[in-house]
């Protein structure tokens, strides 16, 4: 059973940047494509960025090369960096893990963290 923990969240000014991190446990994590997606209050969960086990790395399309993910296989960490932050950016970012590639639905996703808010204030 894999388990994903998330940490990092808090409250940013537009313009600001913010690091999530993820610790994983159980599974094997080296093998195992790692996500964030995010939700908005009233939204459906959405893709923000995916790495495959070999680093490979995937991002929506609205982000515009303003976040950054990455991942330590060796300490089982991912992390998001997120820069030039947005009001729009605000809610609750999730780490998923799955087995195989990366996938931009979450349906496809087999494993998830509790999440941590994120706050963009204008």
């Amino acid at each position: 059973q894999v388990q994903l923990v998330e940490s990092g969240g808090g409250l940013a000014q537009a313009g600001g940047s913010l690091r999530l991190s993820c610790a994983a446990s159980g599974g094997t994590f080296s093998s195992a494509a790692m996500g964030w997606f995010r939700q908005a209050p009233g939204k459906e969960r959405e893709f923000v960025a995916g790495i495959s086990w070999s680093g490979g790395d995937t991002y929506a399309d609205f982000l515009k090369g303003r976040f950054t993910i990455s991942r330590d296989n060796v300490k089982k960490m991912v992390y998001l960096q997120m820069d030039s932050l947005t009001p729009e950016d605000t809610a609750v970012y999730y780490c998923a893990s799955r087995r195989g590639g990366i996938a931009i639905v979450a349906d496809l996703w087999n494993y998830w963290g509790q999440g941590t808010q994120v706050t963009v204030s204008s």
